[in-house]
């Protein structure tokens, strides 16, 4: 148990760097596992002001998590228009937006029962 806590702390630390590598906004970690029928550990969200931008943080994301720890995520999803794109590392979900689908969606207030951590970034 402890292994599998430590791997979700890392992969959580690296994905927190690949977003801020891009200068993601509003990062929020949702703690879900308090909480019956979740699929995940983790909800990972942040945004981004463009298209361009919410593709470049997932790509970030996606190299950084590869390189320092040999994971790639189960599955991907969004990318075609990249207004909300999904990210799932199995225990640890990731969700980067664009502002308005992220106002539209408010998955924060959907799991409000999940203990909430905000990332203060310094960009």
């Amino acid at each position: 148990m402890a292994k599998e806590n430590t791997n979700t702390d890392s992969l959580i630390s690296v994905i927190i760097s690949g977003i801020e590598d891009i200068k993601g906004k509003e990062i929020n970690i949702l703690d879900l596992r308090n909480i019956d029928n979740t699929v995940c550990d983790y909800f990972i969200i942040c945004e981004g002001t463009s298209n361009t931008q919410v593709s470049a943080i997932v790509n970030s994301i996606q190299k950084k998590v590869s390189k320092e720890l040999k994971d790639n995520p189960w599955h991907t999803e969004g990318m075609d228009n990249a207004e909300w794109v999904l990210i799932d590392y199995v225990n640890v979900v990731v969700h980067v937006f664009q502002k308005h689908i992220r106002d539209y969606y408010d998955i924060e207030s959907l799991w409000g029962d999940a203990i909430t951590t905000t990332i203060e970034t310094s960009y």
